[in-house]
């Protein structure tokens, strides 16, 4: 079994402190709801298990809290609806199930909180929506009316028009893209799992749990390996990744067990599962939109002095630093930069592909009239920049 330090559990009595505080600032949240919470042992959407869930939101919503459901399952319910043996593999008969389960989840998801005078909005995306900065305000926009007007948006990937090039792949991105976007305090992923543990808990009798985490660390990382689901796309490691999102925007975040009786209610104020700590400063909206909206278009390679001046001295990227350039890119598009080991940020280019391979290794001032101008210098601004 790995090792796995100390550091990741806090003191009880650190415990509550943060839990306490996180109680009190917790005044908009978003849930996650996987589809294994959802679903019976067939895969088919378990109406009793979605009476529970949207009877707790309801209770949360009449304490005067903001919330957002981020749900899996239409292609579980048009898997049913269907008479389908098991999940598709294929994309076309993916989208032609979510085509058809899509109306059905938010139609169950509508007449039960319609039971408690409560109004619900359904809003489909695709990574587009992120991806692209108007799409990005537009959704961000009729997000924050929605809950403005106390209706509870049901938010789910839009499976029926998207394809591996454009999809979330998993719901856990998309949450705490709303997470962010919504500007929430807390986010609570529903799964099948208690939370975080040093193993997979389903395989191992060594495995503990995590009951803190302080930072998601590459060590977090290894943890979350090997965790999946039967009727779901995303596992663990998404999980962790959604994690380190949110906690970027000083967003906390919990996983726990969402078959459990007020699985939500008691994520908030008893503290199940595993809680994710946010940071203590808060990355702009913008930022974590360049860094986790974006699906990047290539990479630009730097050499070890560029590395230390973005990592260390918060600078821009220069066309000196630069060897090379992997993709084809144009301006404005999102690109990693990697140092001579890893990927180190990423950002939007002032340049395109070619013209870099053009402009690599020169300085400044032997770049004019390549690309947009002598107002252009940096080939990535600093405020267009983001260290990872």
């Amino acid at each position: 079994m790995k090792s796995w330090s100390s550091s990741l559990n806090l003191t009880w009595e650190t415990n509550k402190r943060i839990f306490k505080r996180e109680r009190q600032m917790a005044k908009r949240i978003v849930v996650k709801v996987g589809t294994s919470v959802i679903t019976d042992s067939n895969g088919r959407v378990d109406n009793a298990k979605l009476k529970m869930i949207t009877d707790q939101i309801s209770a949360l919503s009449s304490k005067g809290i903001e919330v957002a459901i981020v749900s899996s399952g239409a292609i579980a319910a048009g898997v049913e609806r269907l008479k389908l043996d098991d999940r598709p593999v294929d994309i076309p008969e993916l989208q032609a199930a979510a085509s058809v389960g899509q109306g059905i989840l938010f139609e169950r998801y509508s007449t039960l909180f319609q039971k408690d005078d409560i109004t619900s909005g359904q809003i489909l995306l695709t990574q587009y929506d992120t991806t692209h900065r108007q799409q990005y305000l537009n959704a961000k926009n009729a997000l924050r009316e929605l809950l403005k007007m106390k209706v509870i948006p049901i938010i789910n990937e839009n499976d029926t028009t998207a394809v591996d090039e454009i999809r979330f792949g998993d719901n856990d991105t998309l949450a705490a893209l709303v997470s962010v976007v919504i500007e929430a305090d807390m986010m609570i992923i529903l799964s099948d799992v208690d939370g975080l543990y040093s193993e997979d808990p389903r395989s191992s009798t060594e495995a503990k749990f995590i009951k803190v985490v302080e930072k998601v660390t590459p060590e977090i990382e290894d943890m979350a390996k090997g965790f999946g689901s039967r009727f779901s796309s995303g596992g663990m490691v998404t999980k962790i990744s959604a994690a380190r999102i949110v906690n970027s925007a000083k967003i906390s975040m919990v996983i726990t067990d969402g078959n459990k009786q007020d699985a939500i209610e008691s994520a908030i104020d008893k503290k199940i599962g595993t809680f994710f700590q946010p940071a203590k400063k808060r990355t702009s909206s913008k930022k974590i939109w360049i860094c986790y909206g974006r699906t990047p278009s290539g990479t630009i390679n730097i050499d070890k002095g560029a590395v230390q001046a973005l990592v260390s001295k918060g600078t821009s990227l220069l066309p000196a630093g630069i060897l090379g350039v992997e993709g084809n890119f144009d301006v404005g598009d999102t690109v990693d930069i990697a140092g001579p080991k890893k990927i180190i940020a990423r950002g939007l280019t002032n340049y395109s592909s070619v013209e870099l391979s053009k402009i690599k290794g020169k300085k400044s001032n032997e770049i004019y009239g390549v690309g947009p101008g002598e107002n252009a210098e940096e080939v990535i601004h600093r405020d267009c920049l983001v260290v990872i």
